[in-house]
């Protein structure tokens, strides 16, 4: 009986679903490496059903952040294992239509070039199709990132890639400093060491939105698996590596995210800092140092390492990720610790507190203090009016808080909300960027215009954006780049504490000020891991039948508004239309709010909660805090139950 055989006869049995021996029989079809057929061979003589539905049911497919995916398998087989490198890196990414692998990513990278191709050619633009490539140091990256590389330039294009792990925030400028028209970093970010990503950015440097991403799927969707073969060995001649000149360029633009860096000289700031075994301290080091800070590493996390040993999850938004930096902060008295995850566009932090304890704060708070911090500056320089302007914008995610929609109101300023994802932040500013070049006309230079006169111009003749958050701990200072940035993000708050530290206050003293002056804002995360196809299909489930019967209310709480991002024309503060997405945003009668999206990157249901209380002074925080905790809590008890109840429905 042949492999072949053995798989029909499973999809009869009712072992595999019919997608799956679809795919798994295309896959034989094509020219495969004998260690790949040796792969599948030993999983379906194991009867390792689930393990080839997970594997083969569907097609990685883009999302929010482009690709992400298992590299390794639940079940890994030995032929893929082979010989483990110093790094535990297994011989070959496990093979399976589902996983990012040298299949997949070959695909991705033929569809991104044929997308790409043409539209430069619909443009009248005759060159050769130019992309920059970095890498992290998962398993499999400096791989992945050869293999973009050389199957680009067989493809006919001009590839760039780095001497070794860069961040995604550098990529995302090296595009734009190179004149790029397309850019990848091979990263899964804070998932688990198991994963692997491809996010494909385009030539402003973000990653790809509609209708670009749409486009580039049905390129990726045309290659047959047949084509690959020839692209399997990578094939470096012609490819240009980048090292120095590409690093300072970056972090060039990356310290002027300090608007004050006076303040580091008034005031001496002690950070301990973690890169999480990662790509971190390749910029954030440098950029902590050279402000002036004394800058203190966790040595067992300095070292690039794929497993990240030291971590549950290298996700600077846990605590357990941080409790290293956390305890050498209080054995050495610093102030601040930051923290970078895996490719460096992510910071989470601790605070030294009034009692001298170190605070972990959320993405919400870090997001709201430098809104709070950095549009008054901006009005201390003049670069926006004291009483603000409808010209300057903070741009969020409408699952990000709702302080910070207070305090963008506070400051005179307009606030625009996204769909979650900082590509769609980015949309704004290429629209900003592009309605400036409208107006100045053609041989405007928009990138060798000072940042200040550009400011200028963009509220006389568009939008400035003055800054960019995401709950999920993501940040921007400025349009130099167009995805956060986890280093420089560190240079701000680095910024923000040295202030708060030379006013003889601490950070959560700072943090008390702001709700005085807008009101306690609370918010919660729920996450439901699905994984799989039996747990896509839950997901799935959830969000259908929220659209079918949305929830009329939780407890004694009633529903007073559902809105369906879906199904209802949205539109934004600048009059945009908010894209289609499954997303719905819940409003309950005691004017708390949650939204419930699956995650774009993960395996995952994620529900936001928002909750906020007005508060008439400072002796009546502490109460109004622990009342709208103790609320939001039972909250998310009931919504959590309820989700669950129609994830088996």
């Amino acid at each position: 009986m042949t492999t072949l055989d053995r798989i029909h006869a499973a999809v009869k049995a009712g072992h595999l679903l019919p997608g799956t021996a679809e795919n798994l029989a295309a896959f034989l079809a094509a020219k495969l490496p004998a260690w790949a057929e040796r792969s599948i061979d030993e999983l379906v003589a194991q009867s390792a059903w689930g393990e080839l539905n997970d594997r083969f049911y569907r097609f990685l497919e883009f999302g929010t952040g482009g690709m992400r995916g298992r590299t390794i398998g639940v079940v890994p087989t030995a032929a893929e294992t082979g010989r483990l490198d110093e790094r535990g890196s297994p011989e070959h990414a496990a093979i399976g239509s589902n996983l990012l692998n040298d299949f997949t990513l070959i695909r991705a990278v033929i569809g991104l070039y044929r997308y790409t191709a043409k539209h430069l050619a619909q443009q009248g633009v005759k060159v050769r199709p130019r992309l920059v490539i970095a890498h992290d140091v998962r398993h499999f990256s400096r791989h992945f990132s050869d293999l973009s590389a050389s199957t680009w330039t067989q493809l006919g294009g001009e590839a760039f890639i780095f001497d070794g792990p860069r961040s995604t925030p550098q990529l995302s400028y090296s595009v734009r400093w190179l004149k790029a028209h397309a850019g990848v970093v091979i990263t899964a970010s804070h998932n688990p060491p198991h994963d692997n990503g491809f996010k494909a950015y385009f030539d402003d440097g973000a990653q790809v939105v509609p209708p670009h991403d749409k486009g580039i799927v049905t390129e990726v969707n045309a290659v047959p698996l047949a084509e690959l073969a020839r692209f399997l060995t990578p094939n470096l001649t012609g490819v240009s590596t980048l090292g120095r000149d590409a690093d300072a360029a970056y972090l060039a633009v990356a310290a002027k995210a300090a608007l004050d860096p006076a303040v580091f000289r008034r005031t001496k700031l002690k950070v301990v800092f973690t890169n999480i075994h990662a790509t971190g301290a390749i910029a954030s080091l440098p950029l902590l140092q050279q402000a002036g800070c004394d800058v203190i590493t966790v040595p067992e996390q300095l070292a690039f390492d794929a497993r990240f040993p030291t971590v549950k999850s290298p996700n600077p938004e846990n605590a357990e990720a941080l409790a290293r930096a956390v305890a050498l902060a209080g054995r050495e008295g610093a102030d601040v610790v930051l923290a970078t995850d895996p490719d460096a566009d992510r910071m989470g932090c601790a605070v030294r507190n009034r009692a001298g304890a170190m605070e972990l704060l959320t993405g919400n708070q870090i997001g709201s203090l430098l809104a709070e911090y950095r549009l008054t500056k901006y009005k201390e320089l003049g670069w926006i009016p004291a009483a603000g302007s409808n010209r300057a914008a903070i741009v969020k995610t409408f699952v990000t808080t709702q302080l910070q929609d207070a305090i963008g109101r506070g400051h005179g300023v307009k606030v625009i909300n996204t769909l979650t994802g900082f590509k769609w932040i980015a949309a704004k500013m290429r629209g900003y960027e592009e309605g400036l070049r409208r107006a100045m006309g053609p041989g405007f230079d928009y990138e060798a215009t000072p940042f200040e006169q550009r400011a200028k111009l963009l509220q006389q003749h568009s939008t400035f954006y003055v800054f960019g958050t995401e709950e999920s701990y993501g940040y921007l200072p400025n349009d130099y780049l167009r995805d956060k940035d986890g280093n420089s993000a560190c240079l701000m708050f680095a910024e923000l504490c040295a202030w708060v530290k030379g006013r003889g206050l601490t950070v959560p003293e700072y943090l008390d000020e702001i709700y005085l002056r807008y009101g306690f804002y609370l918010e919660g995360v729920i996450n439901l891991y699905y994984e799989g196809a039996s747990g896509n299909a839950k997901i799935k489930r959830i969000l259908e039948t929220y659209r079918a019967r949305p929830p009329k209310a939780f407890g004694d709480v009633a529903v007073a508004k559902f809105q369906d991002f879906g199904r209802e024309k949205i539109v934004d503060a600048d009059g945009e239309l908010i894209p289609a997405q499954d997303l719905y945003l819940v409003t309950l009668a005691n004017g708390y709010s949650f939204a419930a999206r699956g995650s774009g990157t993960e395996p995952k249901m994620k529900f936001y909660l928002f909750a906020n209380e007005k508060v008439a002074n400072a002796a009546e925080l502490p109460a109004v805090k622990a009342r709208v905790r103790a609320t939001l809590d039972r909250l998310n008890q009931l919504i959590e139950a309820d989700a669950k109840a129609r994830a088996e429905a």
